[in-house]
């Protein structure tokens, strides 16, 4: 995968947007010492790059009444019908994220239901008739943090 060498004005302007991806381009440009035009086209230039894929508010769901939240590793029949089944599984209102991983799983993803029976109900009834052998599932009790990648120590690997 590309990787893009990206200056200063660059990483300062992914750290600001990235702690809060509301924050006025004008603002960004008086902590940056340049111009809004400037910072704009900065902006649209790392979007054209995808470095930067959108922006997003976060929906607290269980206030929605999505009580459970459960990672579940699938294990498919046929590995040949990945992209059917990932197709599939954008389908499913339900289902946040969808991994392809290494180690014991086929797929991994992320879901929301309402609550325990819900979840089952979600298993019999939308994942099993996509061709899986089994599902082990995972429910979380709770979220301890949830960030995106601190930009500034990347630099600590090299």
């Amino acid at each position: 995968m590309k990787q893009y060498n990206l200056d200063e004005l660059d990483l300062k302007i992914l750290k600001m947007i990235i702690s809060n991806a509301r924050i006025p381009f004008l603002e960004v440009a008086r902590a940056c010492n340049v111009s809004g035009a400037a910072i704009h086209q900065r902006v649209q230039r790392l979007m054209s790059l995808n470095i930067i894929k959108g922006s997003e508010m976060v929906v607290d769901y269980s206030k929605l009444g999505y009580e459970t939240c459960a990672y579940i590793g699938l294990y498919l029949k046929n590995p040949s019908h990945f992209n059917d089944v990932v197709s599939a599984l954008k389908a499913i209102p339900e289902v946040v994220e969808c991994h392809y991983t290494t180690g014991q799983y086929d797929l991994f993803i992320k879901l929301y239901a309402r609550n325990n029976q819900h979840l089952l109900s979600i298993i019999h009834q939308k994942l099993q008739p996509l061709g899986l052998a089994r599902t082990e599932s995972l429910i979380s009790f709770k979220e301890a943090f949830s960030r995106q990648v601190d930009i500034s120590a990347s630099d600590d690997a090299e």
